[in-house]
């Protein structure tokens, strides 16, 4: 159906032949926030191949503020957000193939969830997933699309194998440690993710037609302030990365509790457990607490505590920052 992107092909840096390459394509979409949803439906109506959407949260009611592929009724209805964008993109474009993963990426997944992957796509909410995303992308030369939006501001950057800085280039792990503002206390405004998604789509596009148009610099933007920028990253002789030392991608600095940016809420995960019965599990905590589930999530409320389960036994404990405690009433209702 080429009439569907005649648009797009009568533009001078695509064409028939970057359509074809587009169409011959797979891209990784890892987090499917307001970043993801903008990068997602993008690609899909480019006409990319194949696009494989990995996220390990629900949506909320927050959400709907500045992720453009949800409604309420995916919130009524219980859908992990991974499964929603599947749903709506596949109405989107039916020409495209479109498969929507509920998993977290970690170092026991990464590599087996890039499979088939000529790119990969960052919509992601925390430091220690990307600087696994820089690891996987070097080892497996295969070039990645760093993005980040918070408050008015966002700044993105292509990490090309063999031809950029990494993100660890520019963004060490103590840096990344620092105190630095969230979606709890910075808040996010709706058109920061949207300029920064779009980047992140345009330079997808042209890193899979071979176009020699790359950005190969660090580009920061405020909404509010009109402020545009380009900054030139300087690789670091000393990267860990760069040398071959894939630190994140061995599990040395692996955690099993997160907090989870714009939710006052703590992740927890237990790489011991592959899959978990919600039946058994819902027996089991029905006694002490509310439980309800469907096949993608279960939650489960007790003393004023709301938990929400993944098959793959990562859950989510609601109204808190404190990891210890997550970890604890992980321990106590589900196990360790």
């Amino acid at each position: 159906m080429i009439e569907r992107y005649s648009r797009q092909i009568l533009f001078s840096g695509i064409g028939e032949e970057g359509q074809r390459r587009l169409g011959n394509s797979c891209v990784l979409i890892i987090g499917c926030g307001a970043l993801g949803t903008i990068i997602a439906t993008s690609l899909v109506r480019a006409g990319v191949g194949k696009v494989r959407i990995i996220d390990r949260d629900f949506i909320e009611y927050h959400n709907l503020q500045r992720q453009v592929l949800f409604d309420e009724d995916d919130i009524r209805n219980g859908l992990p957000k991974a499964i929603a964008a599947e749903r709506h993109l596949r109405k989107v474009n039916s020409l495209v193939e479109i498969e929507g993963i509920v998993a977290d990426v970690n170092f026991t997944n990464v590599e087996r969830l890039i499979t088939g992957a000529d790119l990969i796509l960052d919509g992601l909410d925390n430091f220690e997933t990307r600087f696994l995303i820089n690891d996987v992308s070097l080892k497996h030369k295969i070039p990645w699309v760093y993005g980040g939006a918070i408050s008015s501001s966002g700044m993105t950057m292509n990490i090309i194998p063999g031809e950029t800085p990494c993100f660890r280039c520019f963004c060490s792990t103590e840096l990344a440690a620092r105190v630095v503002p969230t979606c709890d206390t910075a808040g996010v405004i709706g058109p920061a993710p949207f300029i920064i998604g779009s980047l992140q789509t345009a330079e997808a596009m042209k890193i899979l037609v071979g176009a020699k148009e790359i950005n190969r610099q660090l580009i920061l933007i405020d909404v509010w302030t009109g402020s545009f920028e380009r900054l030139e990253i300087i690789p670091r002789h000393d990267c860990p990365a760069c040398l071959g030392r894939y630190e994140f991608l061995e599990g040395k600095f692996g955690v099993r509790t997160t907090s989870l940016c714009g939710q006052n809420a703590v992740q927890v995960l237990n790489p011991d457990i592959e899959k978990l019965s919600f039946k058994e599990l819902e027996t089991r905590l029905k006694v002490v607490g509310e439980v309800t589930y469907n096949e993608f999530m279960l939650q489960f409320t007790v003393d004023g505590r709301e938990m929400v389960i993944f098959p793959d036994g990562r859950a989510i404990v609601k109204n808190t920052t404190d990891e210890s405690l997550a970890r604890g009433l992980y321990a106590k209702y589900i196990g360790t």
